[in-house]
C-alpha cells in the first residue's frame, strides 16, 4: 500500500479513468465531483480522515464515475490496490465494518436524493398538466 501527499486542488483521479485502487484518507479532505472543471460541475461528496472513497471502481473493475480532488493542503491518502485489498482487511479488520457502513450510508443518501428528484419531477409535471 502506498501513501501519497496531495496539495489543495490536486487531481487524484479523473472521471472515466480506469480504477486500480481505492483510497483511505489519513488527513485532509477530498471532494468527489461530477463534471469536474465544467460549467455543470457538482460536488457529490466530501471525505475526511478515516473515510474511504474510490471503492466502487475497484470492486467493479469499472471506470471512475467521478473525479476526486484534494480540498486541503497536506491531504494524505493511502492507495489500496486489488493485490493489497485482502491483506488490508487482514491488517485492519476493524475497517471492514467501517467501509461497509460508509457504503451503506452512500447508498442511503443516493436513494433519498433519487426519491426527492422523482418527487420534484412529479410535482413539476403536475403543475404543467394543470396549466
Amino acid at each position: 500500500m502506498d501513501r501519497k501527499m496531495f496539495h489543495k486542488g490536486a487531481l487524484i483521479f479523473r472521471e472515466g479513468d480506469m480504477a486500480d485502487c481505492m483510497y483511505a484518507v489519513y488527513s485532509g479532505r477530498v471532494g468527489v465531483f461530477a463534471g469536474y472543471g465544467t460549467a455543470e460541475e457538482k460536488l457529490l461528496a466530501e471525505y475526511t480522515q478515516d473515510q474511504y472513497f474510490g471503492e466502487m471502481g475497484l470492486l467493479e473493475h469499472a471506470p471512475r464515475s467521478a473525479a476526486a480532488v484534494a480540498l486541503e493542503d497536506d491531504t494524505c491518502l493511502e492507495a489500496v490496490n486489488e493485490e493489497s485489498f485482502l491483506a488490508y482487511f487482514r491488517e485492519h479488520p476493524n475497517q471492514v465494518l467501517r467501509i461497509m457502513q460508509q457504503l451503506s450510508g452512500n447508498l442511503r443518501k443516493t436513494s433519498r436524493d433519487y426519491a426527492e428528484t422523482c418527487r420534484r419531477i412529479a410535482e413539476l409535471s403536475a403543475q404543467e398538466g394543470a396549466k
